[in-house]
């Protein structure tokens, strides 16, 4: 079993089958809706009809999710302006808000254009393109070092994501105090009793790549071998030592 930074990406293929075509609408109401219970009569039909048919993509009826009347009572009528706006980075990008300067911007772009407009600037953006496209469903990224996504990114889309069983509703934000202090995010264990899945008791591997410049240009791969407890201070050692962290995987 993987960590949860290493969700299998789910795409619509042309000549998808019924089943194919409803796997990927769960996976869309998953991610967009922060792993929310959704009952049938929340279900968006017409967009669903919409997919089904071809005449939205994958990206159409991420979009449609977004702008509903459900994810605006779920996550902006009922949260903060920063709890929004970093769940809007994890649902739709698939990783946190880096620093304060990311936020800064979204909170201008909702308080100048408006909802819809905070909401395209993430689906219609270059990164979203750039990672799923038009027919991938978004899903949480940061196993491997991304060009332009500073590496403390993995520690902050970890405190934003706590495991299968639990769902992003909530008032608070996680990261404000981390973003605006410009400060490393900690990887903290759930609470006990929330609900999420617990990697306390495991271990995990960690396979980082280092680039030697010498008279021979060499790429080396090695591997770490850590318990929870001890994932956040190794992660800050690779990052620290010009590390290219590739993957962290489940030790089985």
């Amino acid at each position: 079993m993987t960590l949860w930074i290493e969700t299998d990406s789910i795409e619509l293929r042309p000549n998808s089958s019924e089943e194919d075509i409803q796997t990927v609408i769960r996976a869309v109401y998953r991610q967009v809706l922060g792993n929310a219970h959704v009952m049938d009569n929340q279900r968006l039909t017409t967009a669903e009809s919409q997919l089904r048919n071809g005449d939205i993509t994958v990206r159409g009826f991420v979009s449609a999710v977004a702008r509903s009347d459900l994810y605006r009572s779920l996550f902006f009528e009922t949260s903060s302006p920063y709890r929004f706006i970093e769940l809007n980075f994890k649902h739709f990008l698939g990783r946190a808000p880096q620093d304060q300067s990311e936020i800064a911007e979204h909170v201008q772009i909702y308080n100048n254009q408006g909802y819809e407009a905070e909401i395209n600037s993430y689906i219609e953006s270059e990164e979203y393109s750039a990672n799923f496209g038009e027919n991938a469903v978004p899903n949480a990224r940061g196993s491997a070092t991304q060009t332009g996504i500073k590496n403390v990114s993995f520690n902050r889309t970890f405190a934003l994501t706590r495991g299968f069983a639990a769902n992003d509703v909530g008032k608070s934000a996680k990261l404000i105090g981390d973003l605006g202090g410009n400060l490393p995010t900690k990887i903290v264990a759930p609470a006990a009793g929330s609900g999420s899945y617990s990697n306390t008791g495991k271990r995990f591997r960690i396979a980082v790549s280092k680039s030697s410049f010498g008279s021979r240009v060499t790429q080396s791969v090695t591997t770490f071998e850590v318990g929870y407890s001890q994932m956040s201070q190794k992660i800050q050692n690779i990052q620290k030592s010009g590390g290219k962290i590739l993957s962290i995987t489940e030790v089985a």
